[in-house]
């Protein structure tokens, strides 16, 4: 009988038996805590990507953890057809935190911009009056919103799209940063854009200083609504509560995931005004588990640990001194080192090929990260690493570097 402790075997078994829609790193990680997680051979990585922005507190932060058990003795799940009392002090809590009105809870973060999509198409209709069916959104080269039909059909990656169509229509897809073409593409149509502030599946993409206060006044000014995606910028991760708050501005929709969950259970949500959310009514959208009992609990502890432990702050220093010592090792491989707060990208010169055998050697010296768009290795630790943590991964990173 082949033992648990057989990397190769475990592989091979999810190759067998599951659909081969990932290409992951050859390593089968059994358990982690902290910034830390360990193989099924007992082997000790430093997590160097979080789960995509997932696990910003860490794995199994014990008051997420706590919050998921007590929860889990008392309800798990009642759906949306009964009131459940986690949920009420949950919603408050979030609209408080993003300076919303109304929030809706979903799963996934996909789901959360569906949600999205489907609320600023229903509010062109009902409230700025565009013509049944002719609603446009307008979106971004190199977005990643999800890998929903919908979403897919508006990515301009074609390895997304290829074999799934036909594609829902109503999407416009513009070059990111350039607030010229952004003015030039808005109809009396357009009922929203559509970005992330900052492009992570595109290579931890950053638009032009003052881009997103400009798109925020251009909404204004043809009244669109303004909805950002931020299910991987959000939550501490760029060095501010929220990427947007990088610049003067407020979204009219906020779309939140991934940290949310606390990296333990799929919490996403949809964020707005009463004037927009306004739009939905019973029966127009919902989910069986969309602000389950569990995801409540798990989401008011997640945000909890995010502000008690003060982890924008913590991401907006530390990410800093990431950089500057990645820029410092003066590289001849690194084409630019780029980023926010503690997510970092860094971008490896064509000379110098594909950023995916750079992630396999840091692997093979215990430090976990993905390589993004071929070129682009992505840092994303969780938010409590400490610098001394930091100093020991760029020893590691240095040497493959070289």
């Amino acid at each position: 009988m082949t033992t648990k402790t057989d990397t190769q075997h475990l592989i091979e078994q999810c190759e067998t038996f599951g659909a081969h829609n990932y290409h992951p790193l050859p390593i089968v990680i059994e358990k982690g805590e902290g910034i830390w997680v360990w193989d099924v051979e007992g082997k000790k990585y430093m997590d160097m990507l979080s789960a995509y922005s997932a696990l910003n507190q860490g794995h199994r932060h014990p008051r997420i953890i706590d919050a998921l058990k007590d929860q889990a003795d008392k309800l798990t799940l009642a759906s949306r057809a009964f009131h459940v009392e986690s949920m009420a002090a949950f919603l408050e809590k979030v609209t408080a935190l993003c300076e919303m009105e109304m929030a809706l809870p979903m799963n996934t973060g996909a789901e959360a911009v569906e949600t999205a999509v489907k609320m600023a198409r229903k509010w062109g209709y009902e409230k700025k009056g565009v013509e049944r069916d002719r609603a446009e959104i307008i979106v971004f080269e190199n977005n990643f919103h999800g890998r929903t039909t919908t979403i897919v059909g508006f990515s301009s990656e074609e390895s997304y799209k290829e074999g799934f169509g036909p594609f829902a229509p109503g999407f416009r897809i513009i070059k990111y940063g350039d607030i010229k073409e952004l003015e030039a593409a808005i109809s009396k149509n357009t009922v929203a854009v559509l970005m992330e502030p900052i492009q992570g599946e595109g290579g931890i993409l950053i638009p032009p200083a003052g881009y997103l206060e400009e798109t925020r006044a251009l909404c204004d000014k043809h009244n669109v609504l303004f909805m950002l995606d931020e299910i991987q910028t959000g939550l501490a991760r760029t060095g501010r509560l929220f990427a947007y708050q990088h610049e003067n501005l407020k979204p009219d929709v906020l779309i939140l995931g991934k940290a949310l969950g606390g990296g333990v259970i799929p919490v996403s949500m949809v964020l707005s005004s009463r004037e927009v959310m306004g739009v939905f009514r019973p029966g127009d959208h919902g989910s069986t588990f969309g602000g389950f009992p569990l995801a409540c609990a798990v989401g008011s502890a997640s945000i909890d640990v995010l502000i008690d432990e003060n982890l924008a702050a913590r991401s907006d220093e530390l990410g800093e001194y990431f950089m500057t010592c990645l820029r410092n090792m003066n590289s001849p491989h690194v084409k630019e080192v780029r980023g926010k707060g503690l997510l970092i990208g860094m971008e490896i010169k064509e000379s110098s090929g594909k950023a995916r055998p750079y992630c396999e050697a840091l692997m093979a010296r215990g430090l976990l990260c993905k390589e993004t768009h071929d070129s682009v290795v992505r840092f994303a630790p969780p938010l409590i690493i400490t610098k001394e943590e930091i100093d020991q991964a760029m020893e590691h990173i240095a040497e493959v570097m070289k």
